[in-house]
């Protein structure tokens, strides 16, 4: 089921024709539709009801406020990774009993945060991170919950860029080292170590790597009790793929199958951190065409959206469909297109010979699946403003991030005595 479908000729988020938002809001903007994240949440939800799970939502998929609370009215846990991404869960209402940190290097600002606010567990990656912690926490009278991320050498068969759980890889503590490093947790005394934690990547869209993964913690889980110690929780992390094209992912129901097969034995409290499954489909990039440029050997769809709005296609050179939202009669004929932006790089470029119908400037087009690290990533690249957000309900829809003006961007910068006019913001530093 489509959350953007046609209706009548004309493209809809829900119940809202797209062009009437972007009249409003002015294009490019995202559109979120919550009937999509709701519907994903509870897929995702249902599918591991049978087991002991928490869903932990990974907001570096989309840290929207208006986004995570949807989620976590739903009854989302966070998974964060920055001291800004623990301070939206918490902003929104997420309790701080169902937030894990991740991430490879935090700061021993978020550490103690992490600590101050009670959170679920720490994802330690570290030894040298391990050691702070404990510090931080018997400074404080505490002790810190963690599980040890694994890094268990398995290929996620994806992207070079999202791959995080094999040999090289700056995440995780070697398998061979982490019944030592869990030893020596359990000796520290502001460390109580809870479990282990594994995430192999973003964007899979088999389970053969899901298996090889939960195969190598069982693995460790066996002989680190073997050894004495409690392993009571295992975080299996996210990673599960959409189909931008033609993928084929596995459902949330066959993840959960797979993950009662190989870890259910154990009898452990699971943490999940879905993020692009969830957000993925529930959101596009609405792009209206400035345009069209025929060139010796090819034709440009220059559009109003730019690299600096959705990375995704010039970071990992990733497809996204793009449609027209007022449809095309069905006997349209296509003709191979590249649907570019503004920016001034090469790189520039949402699709390549991408067959399209007749389009001209004016036109909107939506680029698709755009609701996972889209506006996460943007930036004001080139000096410009972000594309704002939208998030939509039934017939209604509302602006939950506004679009920067040019004077927001300047008001960022500051300038030095030295350099400044009469009257002008100037900057504090050292004299």
């Amino acid at each position: 089921m489509s959350d953007f479908a046609y209706r009548d000729g004309q493209l809809h988020a829900e119940e809202v024709p797209i062009p009437r938002i972007a009249e409003d809001v002015g294009t490019p903007f995202y559109c979120y539709a919550s009937a999509g994240l709701k519907r994903r949440y509870r897929a995702f939800a249902d599918a591991f009801a049978g087991l002991p799970a928490t869903i932990c939502y990974a907001l570096k998929a989309n840290s929207n406020l208006a986004v995570v609370r949807t989620l976590a009215t739903l009854g989302a846990g966070a998974d964060v990774v920055s001291e800004g991404e623990l301070r939206r869960a918490l902003a929104v209402g997420v309790p701080a009993a169902k937030i894990v940190f991740s991430g490879v290097g935090k700061t021993e600002g978020e550490l103690a945060l992490a600590l101050e606010t009670g959170i679920l567990q720490v994802n330690v990656e570290s030894e040298s991170e391990l050691e702070a912690l404990s510090n931080l926490a018997r400074a404080r009278g505490v002790k810190a919950r963690v599980a040890l991320r694994v890094n268990p050498d398995v290929e996620a068969g994806t992207h070079e860029k999202i791959t995080t759980g094999r040999k090289g890889s700056k995440f995780g503590i070697e398998v061979e080292r982490v019944p030592g490093l869990y030893a020596r947790a359990a000796t520290l005394s502001g460390i109580e170590p809870v479990g282990l934690a594994v995430h192999i990547g973003s964007q899979i869209t088999d389970l053969a790597p899901f298996r090889a993964a939960f195969a190598r913690i069982a693995g460790l889980v066996a002989e680190l009790r073997a050894a004495g110690h409690a392993v009571r929780r295992l975080d299996l992390g996210g990673g599960l793929g959409i189909a931008y094209g033609r993928e084929t992912p596995p459902s949330p129901a066959e993840y959960a199958s797979l993950v009662e097969a190989v870890i259910g034995p154990l009898e452990a409290e699971l943490v999940l951190e879905p993020g692009r499954a969830l957000v993925g489909d529930a959101g596009v990039l609405v792009t209206r065409v400035l345009h069209v440029k025929d060139g010796s050997t090819r034709r440009y769809v220059i559009v109003d959206a730019a690299m600096n709005d959705l990375l995704r296609p010039a970071l990992y050179d990733a497809y996204h469909a793009i449609r027209l939202v007022q449809e095309a009669p069905a006997e349209a004929a296509t003709a191979p297109v590249d649907v570019v932006g503004p920016v001034c790089e090469s790189g520039d470029s949402f699709a390549v010979g991408r067959r399209l119908p007749p389009v001209g400037s004016g036109d909107l087009l939506v680029i698709d699946s755009a609701g996972a690290y889209g506006a996460v990533m943007a930036s004001s690249y080139n000096s410009r403003p972000p594309a704002p957000e939208v998030l939509v309900k039934g017939t209604e829809y509302a602006v939950v991030r506004p679009r920067p003006d040019i004077d927001d961007l300047l008001g960022q910068d500051l300038m030095p005595d030295w350099l400044a006019a009469p009257g002008e913001t100037r900057s504090r530093g050292a004299a």
